[in-house]
C-alpha cells in the first residue's frame, strides 16, 4: 500500500493528497513534520535527507519532492486521468507545475507565513504589501492563460492544475485585498466543486 508521510496543513502534502484522492489510490498517511516531529529521525532522513514532507513509499519505491510525487502517482495510477495523452498537452501540464514552483510559490510562501504563521506584532506590513502587489501580477498572467479554456492544460483537469490550485486557494483565503480575475475565479470555482479538492486543500489555514 502507498504510504505518505506528512501533515495535512502542509501545502506540499495537500498536493499529494488531492492527487491521491482524485486517483482513488489506497493509501496510509502518517503525520510528520512540525509538531509531529518524525522528520529528524534517522530512519526518516534515510528516506528523505532533506528532512521535509511529503515523502512516499510505494511498494518499496521511496520518493520526495511534492511535484515529482504528483507526476509519479499520475503516471502510475492515472489510467488516462490527470496525465494528458497528447504530448503537447502533457508538456503544458508539466510547464504549469514548474511555473508554480518557480514563480508563484516564492511569493505565496512569504505571504502565507507572514499572515498566518507570524504573530501580528512581528509582521512586516510594507513587505507583505509589496509581495501582494507582485502576486497580483502573477494572478493576471494566470488569468490570461485561463482565457478560453477551463483548465491549465486544456479541457480537462490535469496534474498541471494541482500545484497552482493549492496555492490559489491559499491566495484567496489570505486576509488581504484581492483584485478581480474572472478566469481564475471561474477555474477556482470548478476546483471547489471537486470533493477531493474540498477535502484536502480547503481546510482552514494553519
Amino acid at each position: 500500500m502507498l504510504r505518505i508521510w506528512g501533515r495535512t496543513n502542509s501545502i506540499n502534502v495537500q498536493k499529494v493528497m488531492w492527487a491521491v484522492a482524485e486517483l482513488g489510490v489506497p493509501h496510509e498517511r502518517i503525520d510528520a513534520g512540525m509538531q509531529y516531529g518524525v522528520v529528524h529521525e534517522p530512519w526518516y532522513r534515510a528516506m528523505n535527507p532533506n528532512g521535509r514532507v511529503p515523502t512516499i513509499e510505494d511498494d518499496g519505491f521511496v520518493l520526495w519532492e511534492s511535484n515529482a510525487i504528483v507526476r509519479y502517482l499520475c503516471g502510475r495510477y492515472a489510467d488516462g486521468r490527470l496525465v494528458p495523452a497528447d504530448p503537447r498537452a502533457r508538456a503544458s501540464a508539466d510547464r504549469w507545475m514548474d511555473w508554480t514552483a518557480t514563480t508563484m510559490a516564492p511569493l505565496m510562501t512569504p505571504l502565507f507565513w507572514g499572515l498566518i504563521r507570524t504573530p501580528a506584532e512581528r509582521r512586516d506590513p510594507a513587505g507583505l504589501e509589496e509581495t501582494r502587489v507582485q502576486m497580483e501580477q502573477v494572478m493576471r498572467l494566470l488569468d490570461d492563460a485561463l482565457a478560453g479554456q477551463p483548465y491549465l492544460a486544456g479541457a480537462e483537469l490535469s496534474m498541471g492544475d494541482i500545484p497552482a490550485g493549492c496555492f490559489v486557494h491559499r491566495w484567496y483565503a489570505l486576509p488581504m485585498p484581492h483584485e478581480y480575475h474572472p478566469n481564475v475565479d471561474a477555474w477556482y470555482a470548478r476546483l471547489c466543486g471537486r470533493p477531493a479538492f474540498r477535502t484536502h486543500v480547503m481546510p482552514p489555514l494553519s
